[in-house]
């Protein structure tokens, strides 16, 4: 296994190596490159995420030892022990111990990559790079269509979905558990596209909205949760007959409509 991915890095490298340097180096030992203007760990980290993305390391390899990864890249194994922790923060790979363990490629989890890209997406909102303006279009962005595919491609059980959390918002008096339907409201139509990329790049944006930006005040008020069941029923039976048009237009008046619950401030 070690074999295979370290000859794949080694050629990259040693063809740019005869490339750059002439026919006098071609006899030296590839080496895995590692400069000085990034900490040593976060370039062993970039360069095994390379080749986890590209596929050169499938879900379920294992990888080689610490001290085997530390000398083709010529670092200590202490740098290979933190470029592996932030691999693993990141969900890439998981250590496991005892005779049959070592670190593993991970398998792909939805739910973790939702969560990553929420705390990713938390910890930019608000800044110069990423304000409540940017955050709105880009969920009208997702939503709007997406809303579109709902109504072409919805089965019963979506459309119950919906209609339980529309009916247990209106009889909830506690504004957290109508924002905790409104949110399900949201998820189902995701669902319903039948496309699991959507439902995890849309989940975290309405968290995020949700939890940084919602106002304290405004959206209690009775008058709003009103136009958002009658929204909410309209997107509903849009979905229901079909409309995708209808849908993607009772959806793109919706969320236009709810702007005025968010605030930076």
């Amino acid at each position: 296994m070690s074999d295979v991915w370290l000859s794949k890095r080694r050629g990259k490298v040693s063809n740019a190596n005869r490339k750059g340097a002439g026919s006098q180096d071609s006899a030296a030992p590839a080496v895995l490159p590692v400069t000085r203007l990034r900490p040593a760990y976060q370039q062993v980290a970039d360069q095994l995420r390379e080749l986890i993305l590209d596929g050169s390391l499938a879900p379920g390899d294992r990888l080689p030892p610490e001290n085997e990864i530390g000398g083709n890249f010529g670092v200590s194994r202490s740098t290979v022990r933190e470029a592996l922790r932030v691999l693993a923060s990141q969900g890439l790979v998981k250590t496991s111990r005892g005779t049959t363990g070592g670190t593993f490629v991970s398998q792909a989890d939805p739910d973790q990559i939702s969560d990553y890209l929420e705390a990713s997406i938390g910890l930019m909102s608000g800044s110069e790079a990423l304000p409540l303006a940017a955050i709105l279009e880009a969920r009208e962005l997702l939503e709007v269509p997406a809303t579109a595919l709902a109504a072409q491609r919805r089965e019963q059980h979506h459309l119950d979905a919906l209609r339980a959390a529309m009916d247990r918002e209106k009889r909830s008096r506690d504004r957290g558990v109508k924002f905790r339907e409104h949110r399900h409201f949201h998820d189902v139509i995701m669902q319903a596209t039948g496309n699991g990329l959507l439902a995890m790049m849309t989940e975290p944006v309405f968290h995020v909205l949700r939890t940084r930006f919602l106002k304290p005040g405004p959206a209690a008020h009775e008058g709003f949760w009103s136009m958002v069941d009658q929204e909410h029923e309209e997107i509903t039976e849009r979905i229901a007959a079909g409309d995708s048009e209808g849908a993607r237009e009772a959806m793109r008046n919706h969320l236009i409509n709810i702007r005025g619950a968010y605030s930076e401030a």
